[in-house]
């Protein structure tokens, strides 16, 4: 179902729901609950994809988690599970997580620094929340990698953004450019990916690339931009066009945000459990590879248990998507 929400040309769509309407303005996207399995399932907030959108430049993926007691959940346990055609994006507010990969890369996730792991032809990782995490909060994101990329090597880059202050916010710029910061850590396509904390009761204006467009994910408080409020766990998506992006804390709280985008992907995927490829076919061959311990995602040392088999396969055929059509003329 689909509901008229407050600001100009704004749309709010539940995920799973019809498109949103198109034009000018914010298109509102609110999460899912979706649990992460086991016996005191963590559970997350998905906002992408769902039906009304699958890609916001080249992010495909996005989870909201926490704030999570651990001694309630369980905190984050995930044994060596594959990727492939995808890079994964690890940004944490409060807690600490404990990383290793097939490529032997032993790395910690902690609040304000990034973890960027590629998995382009195939890899395999595990995500475990340390024993002295006693609140778990943060995102999990993910990047479709191009055509011309999709079957890259293994990589792994670790980044802790200096914060860069304007006008009542706090910014910390975690991938591309924001601010007058830029992250050193290289992309496959033009991407923007930025923690935004809001002072109480601050406007703050950023210059963004009109080529790029934008989803801002409140994490907490109500943050208003472009006449649109957004509530916490809501994604606000701006299409191109946009040269700056202003951003309104009218509360008596601080707001805080994680702003992502990029140039339009153009390309339509196809995302299956943990894999992003073209084709069924391709998801199909990554499963057997999987399944029979194929070489091509590496083996993860340390873990102290088995992997996560595969998930049996749809009985039907899984198609591409990709966004919505934009009517002919609008910029959003």
């Amino acid at each position: 179902m689909s509901g008229v929400g407050r600001g100009r040309d704004t749309a709010r769509t539940a995920a799973g729901d019809r498109e949103p309407a198109l034009g000018t303005g914010v298109d509102v996207l609110t999460p899912r609950d979706v649990p992460l399995g086991g016996p005191r399932a963590m559970t997350v907030r998905r906002t992408l994809p769902q039906r009304a959108r699958t890609l916001i430049g080249a992010w495909c993926f996005i989870d909201h988690y926490g704030p999570d007691d651990v001694a309630e959940t369980g905190g984050m346990d995930v044994a060596p599970h594959p990727h492939i055609g995808l890079q994964t994006v690890s940004w944490l507010f409060s807690g600490e997580i404990e990383h290793r990969d097939s490529m032997g890369s032993h790395a910690f996730v902690r609040p304000g620094e990034l973890n960027l792991m590629t998995g382009g032809h195939g890899i395999s990782h595990t995500e475990v929340s340390t024993p002295g995490t006693t609140v778990l909060h943060g995102v999990q994101l993910w990047v479709a990698l191009p055509e011309g990329h999709r079957d890259t090597g293994r990589d792994f880059r670790h980044h802790a953004p200096e914060p860069v202050r304007q006008d009542g916010a706090v910014i910390r710029v975690f991938l591309g450019s924001l601010a007058g910061d830029t992250s050193p850590v290289p992309t496959f396509t033009p991407l923007l990916g930025a923690e935004i904390v809001l002072a109480p009761h601050s406007t703050t204006t950023l210059d963004t690339d009109p080529a790029f467009e934008h989803g801002l994910l409140v994490d907490q408080g109500d943050i208003r931009t472009d006449g649109t409020l957004l509530r916490g766990g809501e994604l606000g998506y701006l299409g191109p066009g946009n040269a700056e992006v202003t951003l309104v804390n009218e509360t008596d709280a601080p707001a805080r945000a994680v702003l992502v985008g990029g140039t339009p992907f153009g390309e339509r995927i196809v995302m299956w459990w943990n894999f992003v490829g073209r084709s069924h076919e391709d998801i199909v061959e990554a499963r057997q590879d999987w399944e029979a311990g194929s070489g091509r995602f590496g083996h993860v040392d340390g873990y102290p248990g088995d992997r996560i088999p595969a998930p049996a396969l749809p009985n039907a055929t899984i198609a591409p998507r990709g966004n919505p059509t934009r009517p002919k003329g609008s910029t959003r």
